[in-house]
Order: C-alpha cells, then sequence, then structure tokens
C-alpha cells in the first residue's frame, strides 16, 4: 500500500504543493473521498477550502465504471469511448444523468447550506480527489473551475495510473501526483484504509474550514496543540470562539483520533452555539497500537484528567467552566475522570457510549450527565439504561429514532449535536475555583 489512509495521502501532498504557499489559492475536493485529503492541504497552505460538486456517471450495468460527468455550472462530460464500447444507448445515459443531477443538487445543499460557492476568479485553484481512474470525475472539476474564471488550475491527486498526464493535460495548467504505479486497478488498491467517505465528514470539513476562516477574521482562536499527559505529549486542536461560554474536551472511542469525523461535526456544531472545543488523542501513535491501552478505562482516564489540567492553564480556559464529551469508549473514560474531584466538570455528554466501563465510579460522579444513544443500537442502549441506574448526579437518556450505533443515518448526527448543545449551554455555569 502507498497510504495508511486519506489524511496520511492530504499530508503528503500538502508538502508538495508547499510552494504555493503564500499565493492566493483556493483548494476544490471532490466530494466526498478527495474533501478529506483536500482539508489536509488547504489547511496546510492556509488556504480556504471549498468543494466542487462532481458527480460520475457510471455504467449502467457497472456503476463504478465511468462513462462520464456532471458537475455544477451545467458542466457536462461525456467518454465517448466508453459509451460506445458498454453500448450504452441514449436514453440510458439521458436515465443516468437525471438520477445524478437529482443527487448533484441535494448534495449541494447537504454540503454548504446556505453558503455560496467560494470565489475562484482570478485565482490559483487546486483541484483535489484521493486520485484518478478514468478522470471524467478530475476533468468537469477543471472545467468548472476554468468556467469560473480561476486564472491557473492545479489538479493535484496522491495516485493516478501511469498515462493521466495524457488524459487530463489539456484541462490543468499543472498536474501533481504523488505515485503512478505501473499496476493501476482502482484507487482503493493503494490504500489501507480506503473506507468510504460519509456525508457528514464531508460536511465537517467544510465547517471546519469555515470556522477557521471565521476565526482569523473575528479573533476566534484556532490553534494546534501539545498536551503534556504524564510522560508522553499528545497531540491536539483548541478552538474557543471569541466569548465562549465554556470549552468541551472530546475524548474519542477506540480506533479513534482527534480526527474523528464524527466528534469534528458535533464541535463545530458546539463552536457555533459559542462553546470552545479541545479534541486531543488520548494515546501516541505508537500506543494505538497496543489493544490493552485502546481499552484501559483507566489509563485513559487518567490522559482525559492531566488534558484538563492543561486547558485550565491556558489563557482562553481562564474563568471557563468545562465539560466532557465522549464517545463509545470515551465515554467511559469520561464519566471516570469527573468522578475525580479536581477534573471540577460541569457537565458530561455521551454519544453511542459505554458508561458501563466506568463501573464502580460512577455513583462518584456529580457533573450533570447526558447519554445520548441510537434507538437501533439495542445493546448499548440497553447497557446505557444500566449505567443510569448507577449514577447519583442529574442525568437524561436520550434515545435518537433510528440511530445505529455510529449515528450513520440522515439527521442522526445532527440530532446528537443539537442535543450536546443544548444540555452544555444549560449546565455551564461558572467554575468554582
Amino acid at each position: 500500500m502507498l497510504f495508511m489512509d486519506r489524511l496520511e495521502a492530504g499530508r503528503r501532498l500538502a508538502a508538495r504543493l508547499d510552494r504555493l504557499r503564500g499565493e492566493d489559492v483556493v483548494v476544490l475536493g471532490l466530494p466526498r473521498g478527495g474533501v478529506p485529503v483536500a482539508a489536509q492541504v488547504a489547511e496546510a497552505l492556509g488556504a480556504p477550502l471549498d468543494v466542487c460538486l462532481v458527480r460520475k456517471l457510471g455504467v449502467p450495468f457497472q456503476p463504478e465504471l465511468g462513462m462520464g460527468a456532471l458537475g455544477e455550472d451545467g458542466v457536462r462530460v461525456i467518454n465517448d469511448a466508453v459509451v460506445r464500447d458498454a453500448r450504452v444507448t441514449p436514453e440510458e445515459l439521458a436515465e443516468v444523468e437525471e438520477r445524478e443531477r437529482e443527487i448533484l443538487q441535494r448534495r449541494s445543499r447537504l454540503y454548504r447550506g446556505a453558503r455560496t460557492p467560494i470565489g475562484v476568479a482570478g485565482r490559483t485553484v487546486v483541484v483535489i480527489d484521493d486520485g484518478v481512474a478514468t478522470g471524467s470525475t478530475a476533468r468537469a472539476a477543471c472545467r468548472i473551475a476554468r468556467a469560473r474564471g480561476a486564472a491557473r488550475i492545479v489538479l493535484a491527486v496522491p495516485v493516478a495510473p501511469q498515462d493521466w498526464t495524457d488524459r487530463l493535460g489539456e484541462d490543468a495548467d499543472d498536474l501533481v501526483c504523488l505515485e503512478t504505479p505501473r499496476d493501476f486497478y482502482a484507487i482503493g488498491q493503494f490504500y489501507a484504509d480506503f473506507t468510504q467517505v460519509e456525508d457528514a465528514e464531508v460536511a465537517a470539513c467544510l465547517e471546519r474550514a469555515t470556522g477557521r476562516a471565521r476565526g482569523s477574521a473575528a479573533g476566534h482562536g484556532d490553534r494546534e496543540v501539545d498536551i503534556t499527559a504524564g510522560v508522553v505529549r499528545l497531540r491536539g486542536r483548541l478552538t474557543v470562539p471569541e466569548d465562549a461560554v465554556g470549552i468541551v474536551v472530546f475524548a474519542h472511542g477506540s480506533g479513534s483520533s482527534r480526527r474523528s469525523p464524527r466528534n469534528r461535526f458535533v464541535a463545530e456544531g458546539l463552536n457555533r452555539a459559542g462553546l470552545g472545543t479541545l479534541l486531543f488523542d488520548l494515546l501516541t501513535e505508537d500506543e494505538e497500537a497496543d489493544r490493552a491501552k485502546v481499552f484501559d478505562t483507566g489509563l485513559l482516564a487518567g490522559r482525559l484528567a492531566d488534558a484538563t489540567a492543561w486547558l485550565r492553564a491556558q489563557p482562553e480556559a481562564a474563568g471557563r467552566p468545562i465539560g466532557y464529551f465522549g464517545a463509545s469508549t470515551g465515554a467511559a473514560a469520561a464519566l471516570w475522570a469527573a468522578a475525580e474531584p479536581d477534573t471540577q466538570v460541569a457537565a458530561v455528554v455521551s454519544r453511542g457510549g459505554r458508561p458501563d466501563l466506568a463501573g464502580s465510579r460512577l455513583p462518584a460522579v456529580t457533573s450533570p450527565t447526558l447519554l445520548i444513544v441510537g434507538g437501533a443500537d439495542v445493546t448499548v442502549l440497553d447497557l446505557n439504561r444500566q449505567a443510569q441506574t448507577g449514577l447519583r448526579c442529574e442525568s437524561r437518556l436520550a434515545v435518537v429514532p433510528g440511530a445505529t450505533h455510529l449515528f450513520e443515518e440522515p439527521g442522526a448526527l445532527e440530532a446528537v449535536t443539537d442535543l450536546a448543545r443544548d444540555w452544555f449551554t444549560d449546565h455551564m455555569a461558572p467554575a468554582h475555583v
């Protein structure tokens, strides 16, 4: 494998594009897989991030094979050779186009909401995807940028076939690719983790980039941090809007990190509501491979308590109450840490959590606690009901109808965000010190 995941690919691509730093650059990611890659590049270059909405037109009986693409502003690219070889009729092509155009419009509303596309006229536009196969979607994206007046177009991807420059050289002014392997069958073969990117992750990437831009303009604090926890240093990101009413520290679940798209989605919603957030890695990169540490609730709770002490010493936290948001096994760590008198936590929210793993610590928790569970997550719902009986503090169990453990259903993560926002804002009283 050439890349562990899209985040690593994005970081490596950002290093290759560092020469663009300081220029008037806009980064456009192709949803869905290209957006996490593009987000890494945009952050590294200090450039705004937007999506370039393109939909592949898949051959009816072999949808993974692209016979063209549709894009915003009426852009349409058809690969006549594929259409001819696959014997696709004009009626079949029209039917696929109609379906994909509807999805294109729906995705625009989902990803951008009321925001208008970022202007690219007269600027350098970097178009990014997680890789190029047939090139139809990349070609359409470049044409969209050209139609909107981009002064220069750079098409940048982590991986592509060896002949990709022949296919796309006329649509971009500059082509950048990290790897062009000889035996190329599909983009996913070059990633160890090529998990499908969900709409929530795309929206979270865009919201994060928007929040970073707004923060720069309005004194909004948003910075990468190093947290000392015992003998280790942990990476994190501290975001504190101006006049924040409090700061929420996130404790992620097993197999996740500060880059968790679901936690970042919730964090962006809290930021918009005037709450600060700290997302950080509970384990170092070396420790993440040790399954014993991943499920060591006491260790994770200790790290969370250390991060809380570190946060209280930061100028952004002065006089502001602190809350915990725990996901999955991270919820157990959050409740365990909240049971410690020195943490002085104003409120706790658990998303699909395992509060049962906090065991005998539950009765010692004094922080108002909200347990959010998906209605279809039957086993975890039962564990939360049992754990709630062990809490002596103010508590509530909120069930999101139809949601499964990861809250991947439409609207489920938005419901989690709204519940968490209301709980924190209702309980963020000034901390007693």
